[in-house]
């Protein structure tokens, strides 16, 4: 297992440390439903530096990432993000990404932790015809996720950059806690507002240092991943490898919003088709109309006790105090207000096909 460079940070802490991606990586420190509770009423910091970065430079860059990717990165400024997904040639997602413009012909792709070896292959076979200039900055490179209401307030001592004025899914490069060139984006994966902050290995523990300095009086606390993925699911936000993956296609996970149909890319005619038919199934949202708790893999059955899916995410909503989850359907049952079952054991628990976010906030 690899550790990041605040590994021993986080033991000092007492956070409790899971293999996840090939990193040991802090899964709690204190408890999911308080962290969560930090996050969403003050600020909280994640240590998630097991994210890959790579580079993509040079006169084709933008060629490259037009190819790869299902969004149209030709929309964004110096100085914008956008979410997008990669494309395979079999109707499913190699992975769900975030592409920075960080000049004019320099663009930054954030991907996830556990498919870092599996992008860069993919994006290098496309790029043999291509020849955009790539580097895989992951192992130099550390990310602070800095979330909650609080954060702006709270972090603004640190820089001169006013930080409310960094609109969401745009990024500054500015001094941040007494470090250059530190990337300031206001992204998250909480809905609760906030930033992610990258720098360098030899940077990230003056970084880690300064920010929790500057929050104690806001009630800054560190968060692990767990609560991570507990207030990623209030917001509805897919997990690569639980909502989709390598088989379900981002018109049937409801990401259509990130498919652009107006460039060539790749599959993007057979989605153009999957789209205009509409997909067999689809990625729902539910909530359970009784007590219980939804996991991954387990069954989704109609009212006369038959297969209908699987859940891919679920858990028990530390905000809405009721189980929630989300699960790909039929069509037919994808519609807001649905009835269908979660059978949880021995037991089919009634719940109702909902609209995204669960939490509103």
């Amino acid at each position: 297992m690899k550790n990041t460079a605040l590994t021993h940070i986080h033991e000092a802490l007492g956070a409790k440390l899971v293999p996840f991606a090939g990193y040991n990586m802090p899964v709690t420190y204190e408890g999911i439903n308080a962290e969560h509770e930090t996050v969403r009423n003050r600020v909280g910091v994640f240590d998630v530096s097991h994210m890959g970065e790579f580079l993509i430079e040079g006169k084709n860059a933008l060629e490259l990432i037009q190819k790869v990717t299902s969004n149209d990165a030709s929309k964004l400024d110096v100085g914008d993000a956008q979410y997008s997904c990669m494309p395979n040639e079999d109707g499913g997602i190699v992975d769900d990404l975030i592409c920075y413009r960080i000049k004019e012909n320099t663009y930054l792709l954030v991907v996830n932790a556990s498919n870092i070896e599996k992008d860069w292959n993919w994006i290098s076979s496309y790029n043999e015809t291509i020849n955009a200039e790539m580097k895989d900055l992951s192992e130099g490179y550390s990310l602070l996720a800095i979330q909650g209401p609080k954060a702006i307030e709270a972090m603004q001592s640190l820089t001169s950059v006013d930080l409310a004025e960094i609109k969401f899914y745009t990024f500054k490069v500015a001094n941040f806690a007494g470090i250059e060139n530190v990337i300031i984006s206001a992204t998250g994966y909480t809905g609760s507002g906030g930033f992610e902050i990258y720098c360098k290995n030899d940077e990230v523990e003056q970084v880690w240092n300064k920010v929790f300095e500057a929050g104690k009086d806001f009630g800054i606390k560190p968060i692990g991943l767990a609560a991570r993925d507990t207030l990623r699911l209030e917001m509805g936000y897919c997990l690569y490898g639980n909502d989709i993956n390598d088989t379900t296609s981002p018109i049937e996970a409801g990401l259509s919003w990130i498919t652009k149909f107006t460039k060539d890319f790749v599959n993007c005619e057979a989605l153009a088709k999957e789209k205009e038919h509409k997909p067999e199934r689809r990625l729902v949202a539910f909530e359970l109309d009784d007590r219980g708790i939804p996991r991954q893999d387990y069954d989704i059955v109609d009212g006369n006790g038959h297969k209908i899916g699987v859940v891919t995410s679920g858990t028990m909503s530390p905000s809405l105090k009721k189980g929630i989850g989300m699960g790909y359907v039929p069509r037919i049952f994808a519609k807001s207000g649905s009835k269908i079952y979660i059978q949880v054991r021995k037991k089919a628990i009634p719940a109702t096909v909902v609209k995204l976010p669960f939490y509103k906030g």
